[in-house]
């Protein structure tokens, strides 16, 4: 009879992998990616004290679909560094997270500009992986308050290794500033929409005006994909 392990960091290790759908594993293992590698560092780090963000079950919240139903990428650099905010979808937050994080609500007003679509008040942006949108950071984890903390840790090469996978098939990616964009030639340029980050302190350096969303759906539409449903309509509206 096989006795359970009891060993801290295997037991979140676990947790971490657990999310990772199985057609991610299989694709990812083909390419030479060690994810439970990844998944015993970064337990580890936790085991030993690391206020890592976010929650080890949201850690691959990014690949928790079948690896062949994203049409849109939407890349991020790091998790939000603030405890409660981070979710594992870039750009994504808890629904009750008030006040909305700053990039977030600049991504609303484009998405109002551009869609004529009502600006919703709800931080979560799971509709949207709902309907084929990866929201993927490159950097998946962050040290509570330490933006940028995990960066040239491994993460990148892993992230890489999925947008490589996903220009296999039709796809549209949605690059904002310049960390982004460096994935560009993975993908092809005509298969992005690169602008400025949304963050107040680039967004209208080039944000504001992009149109992301319809462009997306037109990348889409000019490789015979169906176009991404982007509408919030679901989520409360913000008066």
């Amino acid at each position: 009879m096989t006795t359970p392990s009891t060993d801290p960091t295997a037991a979140i290790a676990g947790t971490i992998l657990a999310t990772v759908h199985p057609s991610w594993r299989a694709e990812l293992d083909a390419a030479g990616v060690d994810l439970p590698a990844a998944a015993e560092r970064t337990a580890a780090r936790i085991t030993a004290g690391e206020q890592l963000l976010p929650a080890p079950e949201n850690i691959f919240r990014a690949l928790a679909r079948p690896a062949d139903e994203t049409r849109v990428l939407i890349l991020g650099q790091d998790p939000y560094p603030t405890p409660g905010h981070s979710v594992g979808l870039a750009f994504s937050s808890a629904a009750t997270t008030r006040p909305l994080p700053k990039s977030l609500r600049n991504i609303y007003t484009e998405y109002e500009s551009d869609l004529g679509l009502p600006r919703p008040a709800s931080a979560d942006l799971t509709p949207w992986a709902d309907h084929g949108v990866m929201l993927l950071n490159r950097v998946l984890t962050v040290q509570a308050g330490a933006a940028g903390s995990d960066r040239g840790t491994g993460w990148e090469e892993i992230a890489g290794a999925v947008v490589s996978h996903l220009a296999t098939h039709p796809v549209a990616a949605v690059l904002w500033g310049r960390q982004a964009q460096s994935v560009a030639g993975l993908v092809g340029e005509d298969r992005c929409v690169m602008s400025a980050h949304p963050s107040p302190l680039s967004a209208y350096r080039g944000f504001f005006g992009s149109r992301p969303f319809s462009r997306a759906n037109g990348i889409l539409a000019a490789q015979g994909a169906a176009p991404v449903n982007w509408s919030l309509a679901d989520q409360e509206v913000a008066p």
